[in-house]
């Protein structure tokens, strides 16, 4: 789905191109505190695969540059890091490939063969493996990450386009895009559960922290279906996999975001410019909202307060207070932004603008939050993941 590129802000945005960040910092009157103080060991990148390039451009949150491009598989496009490996990996779904990128180096350590036109990418909560989404094979592969291969495939539905891998590592959520289907796996003997629908256009998903549910969005209509996720529950028993609810929301529903505390899921709905807001132990919609033209990505900050959206054909990025229930600002970034990601400790704010083949960071710290840099990336940057962690002294 293409939309009219988003003008009038592109010209002066690359200006900001030309000045060094430290420039730019003193021109919007940063005061040091707003940036924290990082000690000599400690490193921090934010990775960003560029579908049109066939690369991934490495951003250095510390020193706030560019450290370097690297080449990569054809047509890169999920990307998940490895805190305990300090690997990034990255979804080449041209080349039936995932990337391995050491970060301690920021170079291609190794490339596994996956299934056919891999799309997205999801490591357990032990670092110990990863599922990639193989849209064309119809499945998703399971790759041991210490030995850096495959070692087995889970049946899915038609045209699987996302897993998530729950917290506790024993429920496997796939979106089946062209089927609308979600089907769940056990991630231990590679079998299908269950499979729930019709969700036309499954898209995203989500898991509550205590793995018991799952969130999926419809984006091919205007729900988000709600399921039961097996598990053994001291007041009713063990309890199977099961549809709960067919949740009504705006039109085309094309991601979820959860705060993390799992107690809300916002549902960004393009086709309403619109941001519906789920109660998760109720299955109840509280209301839409209105951001910018065709919202997609959000992030919540750690604290629950803050929800920042990526309004695609606005060029901007909303700012949604969840407390007061309505959208308290914007900033603007570059042409149809798209994915986005917090630094570590949350200063920060990185967006991939899909049109004008840059990243906008954001300070989120001073009020409002307002643009610090743009770097540019290669074609049609497409996902980012952050990665932070200590050198041994």
């Amino acid at each position: 789905m293409t939309f009219p590129p988003h003008k009038g802000f592109l010209a002066s945005l690359r200006a900001w191109l030309l000045l060094p960040a430290a420039i730019i910092v003193s021109l919007c009157g940063c005061k040091s505190n707003e940036f924290p103080n990082f000690p000599a060991n400690y490193r921090e990148y934010a990775y960003i695969s560029n579908s049109g390039s066939d690369t991934v451009t490495v951003l250095d949150i510390v020193n706030m540059r560019q450290d370097r491009v690297l080449a990569v598989g054809k047509d890169p496009a999920g990307i998940a890091v490895n805190l305990w490996r300090r690997e990034v990996y990255v979804v080449n779904s041209g080349s039936a490939t995932v990337s391995v990128i050491d970060a301690t180096t920021n170079r291609v350590a190794a490339t596994m063969p996956v299934g056919e036109h891999p799309y997205s990418i999801d490591v357990d909560a032990r670092g110990e493996r990863a599922y990639v989404a193989n849209s064309g094979s119809n499945n998703v592969s399971v790759l041991d990450l210490a030995a850096r291969r495959q070692i087995g495939t889970i049946p899915a539905g038609e045209a699987p386009g996302l897993t998530r891998i729950s917290p506790d590592g024993n429920s496997l959520v796939i979106t089946n895009r062209a089927g609308g289907t979600a089907t769940i796996a056990d991630p231990h003997t590679f079998k299908v559960r269950a499979t729930f629908g019709p969700c036309p256009g499954a898209a995203d998903a989500v898991i509550l922290p205590d793995s018991t549910k799952a969130f999926i969005a419809c984006s091919g209509g205007h729900q988000v279906m709600s399921i039961g996720l097996a598990h053994h529950s001291r007041e009713e028993g063990a309890l199977p996999d099961r549809l709960l609810a067919l949740l009504d929301v705006g039109k085309t529903p094309i991601a979820l975001t959860m705060k993390p505390d799992g107690g809300e899921v916002f549902v960004s709905n393009f086709g309403s410019d619109t941001v519906s807001e789920i109660a998760t132990a109720s299955d109840e919609v509280g209301g839409a909202y209105l951001m910018g033209s065709h919202p997609v990505h959000g992030v919540v900050t750690a604290d629950n307060s803050l929800l920042y959206v990526s309004d695609f054909a606005s060029g901007q990025v909303s700012v949604y207070s969840i407390d007061d229930g309505q959208r308290v600002g914007s900033v603007r970034v570059g042409e149809e932004p798209d994915a986005l990601a917090f630094s570590v400790q949350q200063h920060l704010l990185v967006v991939a603008d899909a049109q004008s083949g840059d990243v906008a960071v954001i300070r989120t710290r001073n009020s409002p939050p307002s643009l610090l840099t743009l770097f540019p990336t290669g074609r049609k940057p497409d996902a980012i993941a952050v990665l932070g962690f200590s050198l041994k002294k």
